[in-house]
């Protein structure tokens, strides 16, 4: 159990939920800042374009919701969204939002049964990369999409963007601070 707030004690799922919500205006937002004709951009050759790493973070909460939705013992891995559709800002963010949206309610619907119950990473069709509980798959999703944010952000100045605020001011931001 996690202290939130108050005192009031919080189970590793609902912390999850309430974590998962917390992060994502960030998550919008950088995928807001992102020049839109510059997204073939990478800062070397062995890196992934900014398209392939938006591609990779609406990717990834595609698996998370499919994951929630099997709520079975099998998880078939991360399915990559091509970035054709990354060339209209608007579009790109509203797929976004819709499938938080659709995560929220596969959230909300999992139980503390679900949420521990056995499942694993699969690649192809029978090779088992990582095995752990849905929720421990959940927390890993998160943790490699707050990574991969992380990266996309180090990517936006170079891009002659501005990056947004996440956990406070950015350098680009107007406000000055101390």
């Amino acid at each position: 159990m996690a202290t939130h707030g108050f005192g009031a004690q919080l189970s590793n799922r609902e912390f999850f939920i309430k974590r998962w919500q917390q992060e994502h205006s960030a998550f919008v937002n950088v995928i807001a800042a992102l020049p839109i004709d510059l997204l073939d951009f990478r800062p070397h050759p062995l890196s992934r374009s900014a398209a392939q790493l938006v591609a990779l973070l609406i990717s990834a909460q595609r698996s998370c919701i499919q994951l929630c939705d099997n709520k079975k013992s099998s998880y078939t891995g991360m399915h990559w969204q091509e970035p054709t559709t990354l060339d209209d800002r608007l579009h790109t963010v509203a797929t976004y939002e819709r499938d938080h949206i659709e995560l929220r309610g596969q959230l909300g619907a999992l139980d503390d049964d679900s949420w521990n119950h056995q499942a694993w990473l699969i690649h192809g069709k029978d090779e088992i990369l990582l095995r752990d509980t849905l929720g421990g798959l959940l927390w890993i999703a998160l943790f490699d999409t707050v990574h991969h944010r992380g990266q996309l952000t180090t990517y936006i100045r170079p891009m002659g963007g501005k990056v947004p605020s996440i956990y406070g001011p950015s350098a680009d931001d107007q406000r000055e601070w101390h």
